[in-house]
C-alpha cells in the first residue's frame, strides 16, 4: 500500500497536536500580555493621596507653642493609623490639662 500511515500518527492526529500547541501557547502569551497591561496601568495611576491631616483650630489662650507642635504631630500619626481615635483623644487631653 502506497502511502500507508500503519505505525506514524494521523494526519488528524498531528494536525490535533498542532492546533492544541498552538492554543496554550495563544493562551500564555495572552495571560502575560494582560498582566503587563495591568502593572503598567498600576504604574501609570497616581498613588492615592493621603487624607490631609485635621487642621488645628487657633490656639487657645494659655496654648504654648510646644503644646501646639505636639498636637500637630499627634494629628499626623492619626491620620497616617499610627494611632487610633481613642489614643489621640488620650494624649489631646494629655496635651491640653
Amino acid at each position: 500500500m502506497v502511502g500507508s500511515r500503519r505505525g506514524r500518527p494521523s494526519l488528524l492526529g498531528r494536525t490535533a497536536q498542532t492546533a492544541a500547541r498552538t492554543a496554550v501557547i495563544a493562551g500564555t502569551a495572552t495571560a502575560v500580555s494582560g498582566k503587563v497591561a495591568a502593572r503598567q496601568a498600576g504604574a501609570a495611576a497616581p498613588p492615592p493621596a493621603a487624607a490631609p491631616a485635621e487642621p488645628v483650630a487657633a490656639a487657645p489662650t494659655g496654648l504654648t507653642d510646644e503644646a501646639l507642635g505636639q498636637l500637630k504631630k499627634l494629628a499626623e500619626l492619626r491620620s497616617a493609623g499610627v494611632l487610633t481615635e481613642e489614643e489621640f483623644a488620650i494624649q489631646k487631653a494629655r496635651i491640653l490639662n
